[in-house]
C-alpha cells in the first residue's frame, strides 16, 4: 500500500528531527530547518564552529536502488546549491566559509541507520 502524503511528510519531519538532534549533539548548533525559496529547499542549516553546513536529509525504507545519499544527483546538488546562494545573499551578515553535507537515514521496522556525510559535495 502506497504512503499517503501525509505519511510522508511526517516521515520526512521524523527523519529531519533525528538528523537535528543528531548533529546537535555532535556539537553543530541549529540555524533554520526547511529554508525554502525559489531555486527548492534546504532542509537543515546548522554551524558546525566556523563552518555554514547546508544538510539534505534522505530517508530510504529500503537500499535497492541505493543508499538515500546515493539519491542526491547532480540535479539535485545544483537546486541545493542555487538555494544556498539565495540564503547567503539574504543573509549577507554571514561570513564563514560553508560546505554541503548529507544525513542518509535507513529505517526498517523499528530500527534506523544514520550515516552523515561531511562535505558530501561541493559548490
Amino acid at each position: 500500500m502506497p504512503a499517503t502524503r501525509g505519511s510522508a511528510l511526517r516521515l520526512g519531519s521524523w527523519a529531519e528531527d533525528l538528523a537535528c538532534r543528531h548533529l546537535i549533539d555532535r556539537g553543530l548548533i541549529l540555524i533554520t530547518r526547511n529554508y525554502r525559496c525559489r531555486h527548492g529547499e534546504i532542509d537543515l542549516v546548522m554551524r558546525d564552529t566556523e563552518t555554514i553546513a547546508f544538510i539534505e536529509v534522505r530517508l530510504r525504507s529500503r537500499t535497492d536502488f541505493g543508499s538515500g545519499a546515493d539519491s542526491v544527483d547532480a540535479r539535485k546538488q545544483a537546486r541545493l546549491i542555487s538555494s544556498a546562494e539565495h540564503y547567503l545573499q539574504r543573509h549577507a551578515n554571514i561570513v564563514a566559509k560553508c560546505r554541503f553535507d548529507v544525513v542518509s537515514i535507513t529505517r526498517r521496522d523499528n530500527a534506523h541507520r544514520l550515516e552523515w556525510i561531511r562535505n558530501a559535495f561541493t559548490a
